[in-house]
């Protein structure tokens, strides 16, 4: 069994989550798991590296409010990378950038500290998912008011069905595919 397989296998599926007619895909049993987290991670980074040697290697990991956060400060570390947290509206103390976007349920807004992504450092998004592209675009406008450069928008799970992927402006990878 390949890993992406393995991985696959150990998502948790729950019908009707958030709401009525939608499947949410759950990756906590994967991080229960100190082999699949591993694993999970070890892929993630091979991929980055591989992806991105021509681009050069990314400075600075960029992960989104919550699950990014749980991905985004091991890969940073094991990369020899800075580790940015995207926030959710009011979260973060100190002068900050603000970008609204839509998403799935409604309007919301991500932040970023002011300085935090210095002008030309080449940056990796990661989050669980890509469903409608909202969160992740919105990390890409606060790494381009930074001066960054997003170089790739890195998720366990993709739902290409839903186009999000189209609407950023880096390329996009996912290791799991839901089917719609």
């Amino acid at each position: 069994m390949s890993d992406v397989a393995y991985l696959k296998s150990l998502l948790g599926v729950h019908p009707d989550f958030p709401k009525k007619g939608i499947t949410f895909l759950d990756i906590f049993p994967i991080l229960r798991d100190p082999v699949a987290f591993e694993t999970l991670i070890t892929h993630l980074i091979h991929h980055i590296i591989t992806a991105n040697s021509e681009a050069g290697r990314p400075e600075v990991i960029v992960g989104l409010d919550a699950r990014g956060f749980l991905l985004g400060p091991i890969i940073a570390m094991r990369l020899g990378c800075a580790f940015v947290p995207v926030r959710k509206g009011g979260k973060l103390p100190g002068a900050v950038e603000v970008v609204k976007y839509q998403k799935e349920y409604g309007t919301d807004e991500f932040e970023i500290q002011a300085g935090a992504i210095q002008d030309g450092q080449r940056c990796i998004v990661i989050d669980d998912l890509i469903a409608t592209g909202g969160s992740a675009h919105a990390a890409g406008e606060l790494i381009k008011k930074s001066g960054g450069k997003t170089l790739e928008y890195v998720f366990i799970v993709g739902l290409p069905f839903l186009k999000g992927h189209e609407k950023l402006d880096a390329k996009s990878y996912w290791m799991i595919e839901a089917e719609d």
